[in-house]
């Protein structure tokens, strides 16, 4: 199947035309009522009646060719279903009145994956549910910034570009989601969902204007808008995260708590304050842990006797 590719179209200004379509209605009733005026001499004016008639014709059939190109616009002009280009020059342009003009917005757009268009209103997007790397239940969505390059690609290679869009970007986000861990994996630091939003980003702008550039959709940027865990097991995974947290402030602890006992004992051996036994050393060693690691403040015993 031959690619169509968008080529530009010179016109006519709309302007040189204005003039012309306005003269046709009073130079046609000019030559009606010049011709019924004669024909009341014995003679008929054919040629009057039949130019006459001609201006009535072209003063309606004049004004289907002026269209207006807005900036950010476009009309790609169509002659009994072949194409003859794209005019985008901003003005007030004049074609072949037989041509169809169908309009290509050049604006840059945003969709967010999941939403729908209703009534010519977008909806709020609603993140979609799929399994990622680990075969975890993730909700996730996306907003793809896009606008069209290739009218006649965008009119003629897809049956309507803006569903296809759509459609592409939901599968690109689906499928890439499925590539990564919602989280790295601990000591691994392989790129994630969550931890690298960047990277991410940058993979799905480039799946999909691989897959969009057939249809002359450029994509201008690709982001992860929502990223979360499925309810059914958001609990078990908050729950796990702050376990996590929790094993890792305690091996932060325990490490402050060993180089304090160090630094502890260090100083009294050097000061000369007490000669410890291996004992002593050992219930100093446990004393200080306990109070250096325990969650509550420390309850101190004094001892009176010998």
């Amino acid at each position: 199947m031959a690619t169509i590719k968008e080529t530009p179209l010179s016109t006519v200004s709309g302007w040189l035309v204005l003039p012309v379509w306005l003269a046709m209605l009073p130079a046609g009733l000019w030559l009606v009522i010049s011709a019924a005026m004669h024909s009341g001499a014995g003679s008929v004016p054919v040629s009057r009646i039949v130019l006459g008639v001609a201006c009535f014709l072209l003063f309606l059939f004049l004004p289907i060719g002026l269209f207006v190109v807005a900036p950010n616009d476009s009309r790609a002009i169509l002659f009994f279903g072949v194409y003859r280009g794209t005019v985008k020059t901003i003005g007030f342009h004049y074609v072949n009145p037989f041509s169809t003009k169908r309009r290509v917005s050049l604006r840059v757009r945003t969709f967010e994956t999941g939403s729908s268009k209703s009534a010519g209103y977008r909806t709020k997007g609603s993140p979609i549910k799929v399994n990622d790397l680990d075969g975890s239940p993730i909700e996730i969505a996306a907003v793809v910034v896009w606008k069209v390059t290739d009218t006649a690609q965008a009119l003629f290679t897809v049956d309507d570009y803006e569903s296809f869009v759509e459609v592409q970007s939901e599968s690109a986000l689906r499928n890439l989601a499925s590539r990564y861990h919602y989280d790295s994996p601990e000591g691994q630091g392989v790129p994630s969902l969550r931890g690298n939003t960047d990277h991410i980003g940058e993979q799905l702008q480039a799946e999909l204007h691989q897959r969009l550039a057939a249809a002359g959709v450029e994509v201008l940027e690709a982001r992860i808008s929502s990223l979360a865990y499925a309810p059914e097991i958001a609990a078990a995974m908050l729950r796990r995260q702050q376990a996590s947290a929790v094993i890792a402030a305690r091996q932060k602890i325990v490490e402050g708590a060993v180089g304090m006992v160090d630094m502890a004992l260090r100083g009294l051996k050097d000061r000369g304050v007490a000669d410890l036994d291996p004992a002593q050393r050992a219930a100093i060693i446990g004393n200080l842990l306990v109070v250096l690691c325990s969650d509550q403040s420390a309850q101190p015993v004094v001892q009176t006797g010998s």
